[in-house]
């Protein structure tokens, strides 16, 4: 589902983190003679904007185990209703691949009491916003709406949550939707897919983690309608999903509201989470693919993440702001000032597809950009070694270190401020959803601010070698190995 604007889309993703905006300040040296580490540590800690944060947060789960985040906030007349279920790309069934996706589909299609489509003509109609999207490990849906209208919402979302219209006719029309949708942005389209459809496959070495998340076209096409409805039920309930209300409302309100609209909703019997775990990477990956649409190379490489919620996983975030996120970064100084190997780089954790919190498996942190056809893999992997040689040589400096956690306090005041509540929301409800813990909103900068450069460089050392690293380069042009034999030279 796509009705708000791919601009407004990424402009969120950026705020959270996963493609940090440009930063305009002078490059400097991450490396110096300075103080003890402890004091750096210490120094950066205290690194503040003038202001603090406290997210108010009233946490509940109804008996049908439906979790439930409330935070208020009256600095505009809105309210930001989400719903996220805890079924995404990877942890649908083998035999069911594109069903999470097909899904978001689906959930606009029809309920008991709202016909095909009239969800979203019911938010354009009181003047609100919405989206839907299908990630890793959860599928979520949110309205942004007048905050008068709250119970309207809760009632309409609670409506599609106990039964969706799942009609032949329904199916049919949304198979080809979802297959024209693979069309237009992966198979037409340059760079399709490049690299955060492709790369996971190539990385990865779990089934899960790793098949093609718009799914088997096969699976799709062989769903009957048992299959559509068994697969709701079961991934679809109360109990397998978590409610966040972020606006102007009145708590006891809201919980009464909640209470009154999802509280008989029936709970299910979920299926168990599959094993995601992946093998520990020994040795550098490298894969091409071809592009007939590409206009020039491509270059995307890959790093296995530290588990979340780990130090090491705090220390990427901070990895990330110093490497990529910015103007300043030095992947950017690197490649595009200094040896103009690329106009742009981009990268992030959970690269193009969210932020660094919603997730809940094996990550990867990955760059990407274009090159001319003069510049050689060789070229590339020799400047990429030289950035990382950076952060496990010696220690960063006191200034390198405070920079990046002002640029991470940033990226979290604008998430949690930003765009009417559904950057608060989302971190609320992935916290929610994998932690049972949406507080941990609260806990984010003094995580960051734990981050020492010994830290740094361990987690710099262990991730970022080049064994732990894939590569993906994309060659403008046909596959040989597809052309007939005639002709090839």
């Amino acid at each position: 589902m796509k009705t708000m604007s791919l601009l407004t889309a990424g402009v969120l993703s950026a705020m959270l983190f996963g493609c940090g905006q440009p930063d305009t300040a002078s490059q400097q040296s991450s490396q110096a003679s300075m103080p003890s580490a402890e004091n750096i540590a210490a120094r950066a800690g205290d690194v503040s904007m003038g202001m603090e944060y406290n997210v108010p947060v009233d946490y509940f789960t109804l008996d049908n185990g439906l979790k439930v985040v409330l935070s208020p906030d009256n600095t505009s007349p809105t309210v930001t209703v989400a719903v996220y279920y805890n079924i995404g790309f990877r942890n649908e069934p083998r035999d069911r691949t594109g069903f999470a996706h097909l899904f978001e589909h689906m959930m606009f299609q029809g309920s008991e009491n709202l016909g095909k489509m009239e969800f979203v003509k019911l938010v354009n109609d009181n003047g609100g916003v919405l989206n839907g999207s299908t990630r890793f490990d959860y599928t979520n849906y949110f309205e942004i709406v007048p905050s008068h209208k709250l119970e309207t919402f809760l009632w309409a979302e609670a409506d599609r949550m106990k039964g969706l219209a799942i009609t032949q006719e329904n199916l049919t029309n949304q198979q080809g939707v979802v297959k024209n949708e693979v069309k237009v942005n992966v198979l037409n389209q340059p760079y399709g897919g490049f690299p955060w459809l492709d790369m996971p496959q190539y990385a990865f070495n779990n089934w899960y983690n790793a098949h093609n998340f718009y799914g088997d076209l096969a699976d799709l096409d062989a769903a009957s309608l048992e299959d559509v409805d068994a697969f709701f039920k079961m991934y679809y309930a109360p109990n397998n999903a978590a409610l966040a209300l972020v606006g102007d409302f009145d708590p006891a309100e809201a919980k009464t509201l909640v209470e009154k609209y999802f509280g008989g909703i029936a709970s299910a019997e979920i299926a168990p989470q599959p094993d995601l775990s992946e093998l520990r990477q020994e040795k550098e990956q490298v894969f091409n693919k071809f592009d007939k649409l590409a206009p020039k190379p491509a270059f995307a490489f890959a790093y296995k993440m530290p588990p979340r919620g780990t130090p090491e996983y705090y220390a990427m975030g901070i990895i990330d702001q110093i490497l990529v996120q910015g103007e300043d970064s030095l992947l950017y100084q690197e490649l595009v000032k200094n040896r103009q190997i690329t106009g742009d780089v981009g990268g992030g954790i959970n690269y193009l597809l969210g932020n660094m919190f919603n997730y809940n498996g094996p990550m990867l942190w990955m760059s990407s950009f274009t090159h001319d056809d003069n510049i050689s893999r060789e070229q590339i992997t020799q400047a990429i070694d030289s950035v990382v040689s950076q952060l496990t040589e010696q220690p960063l400096s006191e200034e390198a270190m405070s920079r990046a956690i002002v640029k991470i306090r940033s990226s979290l005041f604008d998430a949690i401020d930003g765009y009417y509540g559904f950057g608060r929301a989302d971190l609320l409800a992935s916290f929610a959803l994998f932690d049972n813990d949406p507080n941990k909103i609260n806990e984010l900068e003094a995580n960051f601010k734990q981050v020492t450069p010994e830290l740094i460089i361990r987690t710099a050392k262990e991730y970022l070698r080049p064994t732990n690293r894939t590569v993906l380069t994309v060659t403008p042009g046909e596959d040989p190995a597809t052309q007939p034999a005639s002709d090839k030279e």
